[in-house]
């Protein structure tokens, strides 16, 4: 069996809010596709924090590509670390008066007005494998849909050819009528790429399409089992 992406044990961080968040034990490996229930928004927040090594846990340990994040020496290491992680986020940082392709270009070059040349077809490449139609590509980014938003999220976390990514609350924005459209990408991404993916996520309607496997999380013990019910009852709505 190989060696877990990312490993929790024994988690407790307070931050704002009733209780702290706590986790007793997670770990995914390559391949897995799981979705998270019972985490709002504001432990979403502090729970990416906590993988991405941005805060640090106040009990137990969080082991990133095999290395606990209170032990990366400097900002070198775990700028590195991210590039094995793609985060999408709604809390990602885009610029609404560049264009789709140019917010796309971002993560890869600082040359965006023009895209630099020589990393243009890798940019076009990304907006293709996260399903941005090419008539949005030289769109300002503003004026662009909350699907072509979430998908310019989407491309943007795989720029650095990650093997685990994160989906924080991907459609707390988007219409219902896109949920499918995007979820079938999504899942199509994970698999080519054999990525693994965590989505924290509430929407039943997503993980049905996606598919993989849901965990809920019991808030006072920290514990995870599986989700039973969560995607079966939207199964069932689907007639499948």
């Amino acid at each position: 069996m190989s060696e877990p992406l990312l490993a929790v044990r024994g988690l407790t961080k307070a931050y704002q809010s009733l209780r702290p968040l706590r986790l007793q034990g997670l770990e995914v490996r390559a391949g897995d596709v799981l979705h998270l229930t019972g985490m709002d928004a504001p432990a979403a927040e502090i729970f990416v924090h906590l993988v991405t090594g941005a805060s640090l846990p106040d009990e137990g340990s969080i082991t990133l590509f095999g290395a606990d994040t209170r032990e990366i020496p400097d900002v070198e290491a775990w700028l590195r670390s991210l590039d094995r992680l793609g985060l999408v986020s709604h809390r990602a940082v885009l610029i609404d008066m560049l264009t789709v392709l140019q917010n796309v270009a971002m993560p890869l070059t600082l040359q965006i007005d023009p895209i630099a040349e020589q990393v243009r077809p890798s940019v076009e490449a990304l907006a293709m494998e996260a399903g941005i139609d090419r008539a949005a590509w030289d769109a300002p980014l503003g004026a662009a849909s909350p699907e072509v938003n979430l998908r310019v999220r989407i491309a943007r976390a795989l720029a650095q050819g990650p093997s685990l990514i994160v989906a924080e609350h991907p459609t707390a924005a988007l219409p219902r009528e896109a949920v499918s459209r995007v979820a079938a990408d999504v899942a199509r991404i994970a698999r080519t790429r054999a990525a693994a993916l965590v989505t924290l996520t509430a929407d039943a309607e997503w993980a049905s399409h996606v598919g993989g496997t849901a965990l809920a999380l019991d808030a006072a013990t920290g514990e995870l089992a599986p989700a039973r019910g969560f995607m079966e009852r939207f199964k069932r709505l689907l007639g499948r």
